[in-house]
């Protein structure tokens, strides 16, 4: 059965999420001369990711907003190090402090070299979306602004709307509704291996994990490996295995389970959490 759609994952997939984090958090230390404090910029930048890591899976698993989140990272962060009241910080004065991040941040937003022309190839010949641990106005304005929304169509599912995160079935179901196809005929691309590669595969998508780095350890059976999206389009094009005789249909939108906590930073092998 040929593949007749193609869902993406934001963040490190077409978005280079890591160097934005990055150069937004050292770049924020630096005018607030708090990186001197650290040993090097690595140490500062493990410390704001761990607390990333963490304020983030309880985004995901609904204990906080999305705003929520950043607030908490930034009372987090700087406990962390050390400063006096920072637990006790209003949500105005943490809200302030992380709009400093955020602008330093969104300046080095930018999308892969091979995101682009990946998706203006396969626009004329597959419907395309995206599936996504985030917040949807967040993720629309980040596509937006990095010039991908174009390509993508109106097939855009966040965990905030749908009320679960991948790795769940529920949310990859979800988008292959909305683009009206059945799972086994929708590929699904992204970098995280547990999240997107086996989590699309376990609800019956064609998976594809994005192995920028080409790591060594081998993908799982049904589980195809690229290592770069210029590569997207001939690995699309390969005959896709047979559609298993009573695959469970997608489930509808408006009835989502149990949330599920899960999505990206700068992670190990296969996988770990991480946002926006």
């Amino acid at each position: 059965m040929p593949i007749r759609g193609v869902l993406f994952d934001v963040d490190d997939t077409l978005f280079d999420y890591t160097h934005s984090e990055e150069t937004g958090i050292l770049a924020h230390l630096r005018d607030l001369g708090l990186l001197a404090r650290f040993p090097t910029p690595q140490a500062a930048l493990a410390l704001w990711r761990g607390v990333m890591e963490h304020q983030y899976a309880r985004y995901l698993a609904r204990e906080v907003t999305f705003r929520g989140q950043q607030l908490e990272r930034t009372r987090q962060f700087l406990a962390h190090l050390g400063q006096d009241g920072a637990e006790h910080l209003t949500d105005e004065q943490a809200a302030d402090w992380f709009a400093g991040y955020a602008a330093h941040r969104d300046a080095a937003w930018t999308a892969f070299p091979d995101a682009e022309p990946a998706l203006r190839r396969l626009a004329p010949h597959y419907r395309l979306g995206i599936v996504s641990n985030s917040d949807t106005d967040h993720q629309l304005r980040k596509l937006r602004a990095i010039g991908l929304l174009e390509h993508l169509g109106d097939v855009i599912v966040c965990s905030d709307q749908h009320g679960e995160a991948k790795p769940a079935p529920g949310i990859f179901h979800a988008a292959c509704t909305a683009l009206g196809l059945p799972p086994h005929e929708v590929a699904y691309v992204g970098d995280n291996y547990a999240l997107d590669a086996e989590g699309a595969h376990a609800a019956g998508l064609q998976a594809f994990w994005l192995d920028r780095a080409a790591t060594p350890t081998p993908a799982a059976e049904g589980i195809h490996v690229i290592h770069t999206l210029h590569a997207l389009a001939q690995a699309l094009a390969t005959p896709a295995p047979a559609a298993p005789e009573n695959e469970p249909p997608p489930r509808p939108r408006d009835h989502p389970a149990a949330p599920t906590s899960a999505d990206e930073p700068d992670r190990p092998l296969h996988g770990t959490p991480a946002p926006r």
